[in-house]
């Protein structure tokens, strides 16, 4: 197999069916006959699963594996990766805001560069002022949080060689942050720009925006832990320099300042210091928690690829 396409599904059920034209032309285009199309059902709660399924049936190239519920984007896509067989994989979303025809774009850019990984970036994020706001935040604060060079706008579509794909799927953590396993894979890795369309409303709310960005954070760095530490050792610092300030007063004979609500104040910061610091811990020990248990970060329900003697599951 020359070509893999993997993408995903969720509420996609009105873009598949062109998704899978376009995606079929533009691989036939680059290989001839000898592709795939992957698409991984992430438990999506419209019709996703029964277009995939009749697509399939009369499509030998499209293979539709559907996961037992939704488990996410992330861990949706490596589940896709894993099934890939071909010499290169192309990994693309299937809303069409990311076109597949890229494709044939990706395969120039590693052609000329003799690379492993050619991945697109936008040069401006789409949405509303919410979201363009929140991007780049995000990528600056996990890139101070952890030391990766993240680019800003990465988008999902990305065209991989068997070996780096091989390389990524050997990861196995329960709770994956994919874009940062991408990095950290490592290879020689190109950014081609691209312009990204917006067909449909984000899928991420806030609180997913920010689950997302702490086990992000969490999953590639323990500076947290050691911002605790400091900022533990600058409070007690703080608190012996300003007791001993209270000594030298008395002896002196001087009355200890007074007042009622710098203390609750104090007494409500530190408190709040220290619930926040243990609940920083607590991240950690939870993650800790899912991981010793080495339980699948996906559970497929069935594959469902069409042959010649008929469809098979």
């Amino acid at each position: 197999m020359k070509l893999s396409i993997v993408a995903t599904l969720y509420k996609s059920a009105r873009y598949i069916e062109e998704f899978c034209y376009r995606a079929g032309v533009a691989a036939t285009k680059l290989v001839g006959d000898d592709y795939e199309i992957i698409l991984v059902n992430d438990g999506s709660p419209d019709e996703s699963l029964s277009v995939a399924k009749n697509i399939a049936n009369s499509d030998l190239h499209v293979c539709v594996v559907d996961l037992s519920k939704n488990f996410g984007h992330h861990k949706a896509m490596m589940t896709g990766l894993q099934q890939a067989t071909g010499e290169r994989v192309f990994l693309i979303d299937s809303d069409l805001e990311e076109e597949p025809e890229w494709l044939n774009l990706f395969d120039e850019c590693m052609a000329v560069h003799q690379c492993d990984v050619v991945y697109g970036v936008q040069g401006a994020r789409k949405g509303g002022w919410v979201e363009r706001m929140s991007g780049p935040l995000f990528y600056r604060a996990f890139r101070l949080l952890t030391g990766i060079s993240q680019p800003d706008n990465i988008v999902t579509a990305r065209l991989m060689t068997n070996q780096y794909v091989t390389e990524l799927i050997r990861h196995e953590e329960r709770e994956l942050n994919i874009g940062g396993l991408w990095l950290i894979t490592g290879f020689n890795q190109r950014a081609l720009s691209i312009v990204k369309k917006a067909t449909s409303p984000t899928t991420y709310s806030l609180r997913g925006k920010l689950s997302h960005f702490v086990n992000a954070v969490t999953s590639f760095s323990s500076l947290p832990l050691v911002f605790t530490f400091y900022v533990g050792g600058i409070v007690s610092i703080t608190a012996l320099l300003f007791i001993a300030y209270l000594v030298i007063r008395y002896f002196l004979g001087a009355a200890p300042p007074m007042g009622y609500t710098s203390i609750v104040a104090s007494i409500w910061l530190f408190s709040g210091l220290i619930i926040f610091f243990i609940g920083v811990q607590g991240i950690y020990i939870s993650k800790i928690f899912t991981e010793v248990k080495r339980r699948p970060y996906t559970i497929i329900r069935s594959i469902y690829r069409a042959e010649r003697e008929g469809a098979s599951k």
